[in-house]
């Protein structure tokens, strides 16, 4: 074969290299999918966590007593933000690409119905009796209120800027905190009228937040000026920040609520404030891109972390260090 001929077939096998490469690129349709994040959702008994990345189309299910990948579910998209209901029998999966939660069975693991919640649906948060779901769209700006016994619509609240993942109510069920990713502030829902009763401003790249037991107090974590503001609800004042790591996405205030937990995207690690002190103790590392998804166990001993590639870590909050890892390649 003669050199002029191996340069054709060479430049041929590349050209439909580089076309099979597009198709395969092609095939991965989202409807949002420059937006990343990922979710850890840990069952009442905390026998079970299910986890998922928005890069990636399916959804990690752990058994956490016996350290094993249980299952991997298939059929998403986009997958935002995953919550069990109190009762554990029941978990929810938000897709923003499919335009829908997804109401799954925690025994068997089938879907067992589904929300319309429209292109774009992102964060979740269920009120205090687990009757109610409450569902961020930050494609339309919206928030849409659900009823679980129904399965059915019962308010669509506008006046939002791109709500994305990090929604709460109040522990009284009186008040929903919906951040929005567009002019870093936080709006106050009364949900009795389903309607806006004020903002909170004063944020720098607001991320995830997390509200005491009282509800007199928010924190926020602001990517933007690495740290975490502590916010007074009744004055809707930030009273101060606190300088935390590298990009923080979390702050997860612990249950006895002495501590807030902070995930550093940019430098893997985990900072551990005092409330007491107002101010970062200790810094854990050892963490892949830790973001927003920190949960607790029920003790108060140990915190659950989602890294970058689906693994958890567990981490032993009184020794400030990961005691164990679930692998997400452990199946």
């Amino acid at each position: 074969m003669t050199s002029s001929i191996k340069t054709k077939l060479t430049l041929a096998l590349m050209a439909l290299c580089g076309a099979l490469s597009a198709q395969a690129a092609d095939t991965r349709w989202t409807f949002d999918g420059a937006i990343h994040n990922n979710s850890l959702a840990i069952s009442p008994d905390e026998q079970t966590a299910v986890a998922s990345y928005s890069e990636r189309p399916d959804l990690i299910v752990y058994d956490l007593a016996h350290s094993t990948v249980r299952a991997v579910l298939h059929g998403y998209v986009t997958p935002r933000n995953i919550v069990f209901d109190p009762s554990g029998r029941y978990f929810y999966v938000s897709d923003s690409s499919l335009g829908e939660v997804r109401k799954i069975d925690s025994r068997t693991l089938e879907t067992v119905g589904h929300l319309a919640a429209g292109p774009g649906a992102f964060g979740t948060t269920l009120s205090p009796d687990g009757q109610t779901l409450y569902v961020n769209n930050e494609a339309a700006s919206t928030v849409t209120r659900f009823d679980l016994t129904t399965g059915r619509a019962q308010a669509v609240v506008t006046g939002f800027a791109q709500p994305r993942q990090s929604v709460r109510v109040s522990p009284d069920g009186k008040t929903l905190f919906v951040t929005n990713f567009l002019g870093d502030k936080i709006t106050l829902v009364d949900t009795d009228t389903n309607r806006i009763t004020g903002e909170i401003g004063g944020f720098d790249k607001i991320r995830a937040i997390s509200v005491t037991k009282d509800g007199k107090t928010l924190f926020a974590a602001n990517s933007g000026s690495n740290t975490v503001a502590v916010v007074d609800v009744a004055s809707r004042h930030v009273l101060r920040t606190i300088p935390v790591g590298r990009d923080p996405y979390g702050a997860a205030l612990a249950p006895d609520e002495k501590t807030l937990y902070a995930g550093n995207l940019a430098d893997n690690t985990l900072s551990v404030v005092s409330l007491a002190e107002q101010r970062t103790v200790a810094t854990i590392g050892g963490f892949k891109e830790p973001r927003q998804a920190i949960v607790f166990s029920h003790d108060g001993r140990h915190a659950f972390v989602l890294n970058a590639d689906l693994s958890v870590s567990k981490v032993d909050l009184a020794e400030r260090r990961i005691v164990s890892q679930l692998s997400a390649t452990s199946h």
